[in-house]
């Protein structure tokens, strides 16, 4: 049989078919396109004065600055998640990170740093705050699996997260000597890890 003869009817039946008020199938459909989760972001707000002093607008000027850089690096890195809210507080020392979500920045401007904001965040997730942080790093050593995988692929198969204080090390960020891009990197990192171990 000639293949032309074939392709008009078939071609006109299906014109016939596309008419208006005529039932036909429905074309296979495409997959759906995968969705993916969107991840959980932290964000922060900064308590302000209402008429600030010069004092207060140069730390404000400062904590913005170390707080968006910090916040950046989280979100880049992690899907971590938290609301917080920042104030300046002449009355701390240094800084200090709440797991209720509050950080405080003290009056010394060499704590305004990214490095600071990184290891505040960390408290507010739990780090040192929170019955994980009990749980799994009371005894001097951190005993998440994921955590200590990871210090290991970076430090070799000896390597471990020590802790103490409510801070761990390497990677706690706890000095400003210890603060370099690789470092908050693996900050990051390592702190996602201890909540998928169970911070």
């Amino acid at each position: 049989m000639n293949p032309r003869k074939i392709a008009v009817p078939a071609a006109l039946a299906a014109m016939l078919l596309a008419g208006p008020g005529i039932a036909q199938a429905a074309p296979a459909a495409a997959p759906a396109p995968h969705q993916q989760v969107a991840a959980a972001t932290i964000t922060w707000t900064l308590e302000r004065a209402g008429n600030p002093t010069a004092d207060q607008q140069s730390a404000y000027t400062r904590i913005t600055s170390a707080m968006n850089a910090a916040v950046a690096r989280y979100n880049n890195l992690s899907d971590l998640g938290k609301s917080i809210t920042v104030r300046y507080d002449t009355s701390v020392p240094t800084a200090d990170g709440n797991i209720n979500g509050t950080i405080r920045f003290g009056s010394d401007r060499s704590y305004m740093t990214e490095r600071t904001a990184l290891h505040e965040i960390a408290h507010t997730i739990g780090v040192g705050t929170s019955s994980g942080w009990s749980s799994l790093g009371g005894s001097g050593t951190w005993t998440g699996a994921q955590a200590t995988a990871l210090v290991r692929q970076y430090d070799g198969s000896s390597a471990k997260l020590s802790t103490g204080g409510g801070h761990f090390w390497p990677y706690g960020l706890n000095y400003e000597n210890e603060f370099s891009g690789t470092a908050a990197d693996r900050h990051v990192r390592i702190v996602a890890a201890m909540v998928r171990d169970g911070l």
